[in-house]
C-alpha cells in the first residue's frame, strides 16, 4: 500500500515484486494473492495494460443497482447525481437491487466513463421464482425475472416434491462469487411448490412471490381483525356526531366488495340568502380499529397499499375489517370521519370540518345505477328504485346537481383531464383474459371523484393549518428534460406548449382542447401523460401540478392506502373527540390536542414514512402492470399471423412501440424488421402491423409492419 501511494503511479506485479526485493515463486504467489485480495477489498484497483494503482476512497460510491434485461446495468447513489453506467461484465454476479460499492471513472468527452464495481455489500434478493427444469441429474431454474442472466442451480436434495415443468420458490443458498471469465451459478433451494404455469391465477402468484409480497396473514393478526365481530359495539358509538338519519349511500363498481366512501348532499341557504351545498363525505373510520404500533398496523404500514391485478386483490387490511366492519355496507351502522363541506354557488368550497360519526348507508348503488338516475328521470331503475327506496332519489339529485356546479370550478382552476381509456379485463372460468372492453366513464364516476377531492383537499388544508407532521400528496411540473423531450415531439407535429420553461396545467388543458379532433389525439394526450412528473407521498407540501390544487392530500381510502390512515389519525388528534369515548377507545392513554400517542410521529417519522410509501405505491403498479402483461400475452397468443390496426407509441435505438387501437395491447417492431420505407414512421404514425411472435418469458409481444403487396399490370 505504501509502495503504491508513495509512486503516485500504476505499478504491475513485476515492479512490485522488485521493489520489494522479492525473488522466490512462493513469495510472488503470495504477493499474487494479497493484490487480489485488496482488489476485491476496493484497496487497490487493476488494469491489465497499467497495472495496478491505489484508490482514491473519494472516488468510490455506495449505492443500489439496477440490472437491465441485456446485461448491463446503473447505480443510484445520489438524489442529485446521475446514475453511473455499469457493463455486462461488471455485473454478472449481482441482483437487481443489491448494495454495492463502485469506483467511479472520469469520462472522457464524447465517451462512455468506465466505472469499475469493487464488491457487494448487501444482498437484496434472498429467493428465485421460476420454472423448474432438469438436464441430467441436474436441476436448474429458469428464473421468471429477465434481468437474472446467470445460471441457478437447484439443490436436487431439496426439491420439495416439486416436477419438472413446474413454477417453484426457491431461497437462495450460495450467491455467485466475481470470477472474471467464468459461468456466474446460483445454488438454490426449492422453499415452496406454487404449480403448473396454466394453473388459474399463476400469474398472480409468480409476481407476489418474485416481489417477495405476502398475501396472507398470521394468526395475530387475523385473530385481532376477527375479535372487533361484524358489528359496530354499542360503546364504540359513544360520543360521536350521530348522522344516521341522513340519506348517505355508497356509489362504486358493480363488482366492489368493499365501500370506503359515503357520501350525502343537501341544499341549504347562507346568510345572505344565497344558494350554497352541503356536501358530507363519510369515510369509513379504520383509525378506530387499527391504532399505532399493533399486530394490524405494523403489517399495513408494511405494506402501505392494497395491489390490485384482474379479478384480484391483496388487501391492506384483513378482509374481516376490509370488507366488513370498515366497509360502509348499506342498512348497517359504521364508524366513519365525515368531512362536513360548504360550497358556494361558483363550486368553491367556502369551509369544511371533520367530526368523528357514526353513519347508516342508506343504500348501496352502482356508478350506472346512479348515473341512470341522475340523468333520466325516466329509466328502469329510476322505477325500480321508486318502488324500492324512494327516499334516495333527491339525493342522487343533489349529488349531480352539485356536481355540474363542480365542473366549471375545476375547469376555471386548470385541472389536467387526460381522459386516458381504461380497460376493463372480462376473465375465463381459469382467470385468464377471454375479452377486454372499454370502461365507460359516465356522470356518476365523474361525481363522486369530484366529491373525494374536495375532501382531499380539505384535509390538507386541515394539515397545513393545524402544523400537524403528515403526508401530502405532492405533483411537481414536469422536469426541464422531460419539457425538452415533450416540445420536440409536439414540433414535428406542429404543435406548441405555451407557458415557456414553466408550464402550468392551463397550457396544458389549452392543448388538450386544441387536439380533441385530431387522428393522433391519443398518443399527443400519452406524451403529455408521460411528461409529468410522478406524483409522490411527502411532509412537504409541494402543491399538485395535474389537479391544479396548492395544498392535496389523501383522505379518503384508509382501507387500502396507509397515507390515509395516517391523515386520520392526525386529524383525530387534533379534534379530540370527547374524553369518554376516547378513553373507551384507547383505555388509559392519556390524550390532549397535541400530537400524542394517538398520533406518534415527529417530522424524521413521517420523511420515512412518504418515502416508503411511494416506495410501496410504485411497487404495486409496477406488479400489477407485469400480471397484466401476462394476461395479454397469454390472450393474444390465438391471434398469431392476425392483422391489427396500431399507433406508433415510442421510438428507440432498437426499434418502434406500437399500441393496438382496439384493446390497448403493446408490442415492439424490431429494427431488424424495419425497412429503409418503415424508418419514415414517426411516433404516433397510424400503421397497420402483424403480429409476429410472443415471449411469454419476457411478457414480449413482437410485431411486423404490414407489407402492402405491389400490384403488377
Amino acid at each position: 500500500m505504501n509502495l503504491l501511494a508513495k509512486s503516485k503511479c500504476t505499478l504491475n506485479r513485476e515492479k512490485i515484486a522488485d521493489a520489494l526485493d522479492l525473488n522466490s515463486a512462493e513469495d510472488k504467489e503470495a504477493l499474487r494473492r494479497r493484490l487480489r485480495a485488496m482488489e476485491r477489498d476496493g484497496q487497490v484497483s487493476f488494469n491489465k495494460y497499467k497495472g495496478y494503482a491505489l484508490i482514491d476512497q473519494e472516488s468510490m460510491v455506495t449505492g443500489s443497482i439496477s440490472l437491465h434485461p441485456d446485461g448491463f446495468a446503473f447505480l443510484s447513489y445520489s438524489a442529485t447525481e446521475k446514475d453511473l453506467f455499469l457493463p455486462a461484465n461488471q455485473v454478472a454476479h449481482v441482483f437487481d437491487g443489491d448494495i454495492v460499492q463502485v469506483l467511479m471513472s472520469p469520462s472522457e468527452a464524447g465517451q462512455r466513463s468506465f466505472n469499475k464495481l469493487i464488491k457487494v455489500l448487501e444482498r437484496k434478493t434472498t429467493h428465485v421464482v421460476g420454472e423448474l427444469k432438469r438436464k441430467g441429474s441436474d436441476y436448474y431454474l429458469v428464473p421468471d425475472c429477465s434481468k437474472i442472466s446467470h445460471k441457478i442451480n437447484v439443490d436436487s436434495r431439496q426439491l420439495m416434491d416439486a416436477k419438472v415443468g413446474q413454477y417453484v420458490s426457491a431461497e437462495i443458498l450460495e450467491y455467485p462469487g466475481y470470477k472474471k471469465g467464468f459461468q456466474q451459478t446460483t445454488l438454490v433451494q426449492v422453499t415452496e411448490v406454487l404449480g403448473n404455469p396454466q394453473d388459474p391465477g399463476m400469474e398472480i402468484k409468480v409476481a407476489l412471490h418474485r416481489h417477495g409480497i405476502l398475501d396472507g396473514w398470521t394468526d395475530e393478526e387475523f385473530d385481532l381483525a376477527e375479535s372487533y365481530g361484524d358489528d359496530v359495539a354499542a360503546k364504540d358509538k359513544l360520543g360521536r356526531v350521530d348522522y344516521r338519519h341522513l340519506s348517505f349511500m355508497t356509489i362504486d363498481g358493480s363488482d366492489a366488495k368493499d365501500f370506503d366512501d359515503a357520501v350525502y348532499c343537501e341544499r341549504i341557504n347562507s346568510a345572505s340568502g344565497s344558494q350554497e351545498w352541503r356536501l358530507m363525505v363519510a369515510i369509513a373510520d379504520v383509525s378506530h380499529y387499527v391504532r399505532p404500533d399493533d399486530a394490524l398496523d405494523i403489517e399495513a404500514q408494511n405494506r402501505a397499499t392494497s395491489i390490485y391485478f384482474p379479478g384480484y386483490v391483496v388487501p391492506m387490511l384483513p378482509e374481516t375489517l376490509s370488507n366488513g366492519l370498515c366497509s360502509l355496507n348499506p342498512n348497517v351502522d359504521r364508524l366513519a370521519m365525515v368531512c362536513d363541506m360548504t360550497i358556494n354557488a361558483k363550486g368553491i368550497v367556502t369551509s369544511s370540518e371533520f367530526s368523528e360519526a357514526v353513519i347508516h348507508s342508506h343504500a348501496r348503488l352502482t356508478y350506472d345505477e346512479a348515473n341512470a338516475v341522475a340523468v333520466n328521470g325516466k329509466s328502469k331503475v329510476t322505477k325500480k328504485l321508486a318502488e324500492t327506496n324512494p327516499a334516495i332519489i333527491p339525493h342522487i339529485k343533489n349529488l349531480h346537481t352539485l356536481y355540474n356546479v363542480l365542473i366549471p370550478a375545476r375547469s376555471k382552476r386548470g385541472a389536467i383531464d387526460f381522459e386516458t381509456q381504461e380497460l376493463k379485463f372480462n376473465l375465463s372460468k381459469d382467470k385468464k383474459i377471454a375479452s377486454m372492453s372499454p370502461v365507460i366513464r359516465n356522470d356518476a364516476h365523474k361525481m363522486i371523484e369530484e366529491f373525494m377531492l374536495c375532501a382531499n383537499v380539505a384535509t390538507a388544508n386541515f394539515l397545513q393549518a393545524k402544523k400537524v407532521p403528515s403526508l401530502y400528496r405532492s405533483h411537481e411540473g414536469p422536469t426541464d428534460k422531460k419539457l425538452t423531450l415533450l416540445r420536440a415531439f409536439l414540433s414535428d407535429k406542429g404543435l406548441t406548449l405555451g407557458g415557456g420553461d414553466k408550464p402550468t396545467s392551463q397550457h396544458y388543458n389549452q392543448l388538450l382542447d386544441k387536439v380533441q379532433e385530431r387522428g393522433d389525439a391519443s398518443i399527443i394526450r400519452t406524451m403529455l401523460l408521460r411528461s409529468q412528473s410522478q406524483a409522490q407521498y411527502s411532509p412537504k407540501n409541494d402543491g399538485h401540478f395535474g389537479l391544479a390544487y396548492d395544498a392535496y392530500a389523501h383522505f379518503t381510502s384508509p382501507i387500502r392506502r396507509y397515507p390515509d390512515l395516517l391523515a386520520h389519525r392526525a386529524i383525530r388528534a387534533k379534534i379530540g373527540g370527547s374524553k369518554k369515548s376516547l378513553f373507551q377507545r384507547l383505555k388509559s392513554r392519556i390524550v390532549d390536542s397535541s400530537v400524542n400517542e394517538v398520533y406518534p410521529y415527529d417530522a424524521k417519522e413521517m420523511d420515512e414514512l412518504g418515502t416508503h410509501c411511494s416506495n410501496q405505491s410504485r411497487q404495486a403498479d409496477e406488479v400489477s402492470r407485469e400480471v397484466e402483461s401476462w394476461l395479454k400475452c397469454q390472450y393474444m397468443q390465438k391471434f398469431s399471423g392476425q392483422t391489427f390496426n396500431a399507433t406508433i407509441s415510442g421510438v428507440t435505438s432498437f426499434g418502434m412501440f406500437v399500441e393496438l387501437d382496439d384493446n390497448g395491447v403493446e408490442g415492439l417492431i424490431h429494427n431488424s424488421n424495419i425497412t429503409e420505407a418503415d424508418k419514415e414512421y414517426a411516433l404516433g404514425d397510424a400503421v397497420s402491423v402483424v403480429l409476429n411472435k410472443i415471449d411469454m418469458k419476457q411478457r414480449k409481444i413482437d410485431f411486423l409492419i404490414e407489407t402492402v403487396p405491389t400490384v403488377t399490370h
